[in-house]
């Protein structure tokens, strides 16, 4: 009887870009929100494996995700797609007067670390936007968590997400910059 794993491996993980909407049926969100302000608005999800955040403005739109190698996602439309490992950053401008720029990390710890920062995690849970606790896998592993911190503002939304990997000791951190762009006359 297999048994079921409340996260996959972070190694499997992938950081996407898309510039359209990913079907909802394609990842299955776990807990969501809306945010926005006059010129945006956004959609925050934490999924199975990470999140989805879908960045919506009068030009367009970009969708950014983060999943198991393994989920199955189009490559129409798809303007990154990276193996979240270590440390990196990417940054897009299109010529509509959106620039995004997202910075990534993987931070693979000792036990007793990974325990500190996972209860860092769990105290910071009430200042997050969108929030999710997973099954326990075991008595001796905490339960695997994500969260999604927002600073919104009139032309810009930050989104900061922490995953935590129990399985792996492993914490998945992102920060993504939605900019737009005052355009002169």
């Amino acid at each position: 009887m297999p048994v079921h794993v409340s996260r996959p491996d972070v190694g499997t993980l992938l950081f996407r870009l898309y510039n359209r909407p990913v079907h909802p049926e394609l990842v299955s969100v776990c807990a969501e929100t809306t945010v926005g302000q006059e010129l945006w608005s956004a959609r925050l999800g934490v999924c199975h494996a990470g999140h989805v955040v879908t960045f919506r403005y009068p030009q367009g739109m970009l969708c950014e995700v983060t999943t198991s190698a393994e989920t199955p996602l189009p490559k129409a439309g798809q303007l990154l797609s990276r193996r979240l490992k270590g440390q990196r950053n990417d940054s897009i401008e299109d010529t509509s007067g959106l620039l995004y720029h997202v910075s990534y990390q993987v931070e693979k710890v000792a036990p007793e670390i990974f325990l500190h920062l996972h209860e860092e995690l769990q105290a910071d849970l009430p200042r997050a936007k969108v929030a999710h606790q997973f099954p326990q896998a075991g008595r001796m592993v905490p339960a695997p968590l994500s969260m999604i911190v927002t600073d919104l503002q009139p032309q810009r939304l930050v989104v900061h997400s922490f995953h935590t990997f129990p399985d792996n000791c492993a914490v998945v951190k992102t920060q993504s910059l939605f900019e737009l762009q005052r355009r002169s006359s």
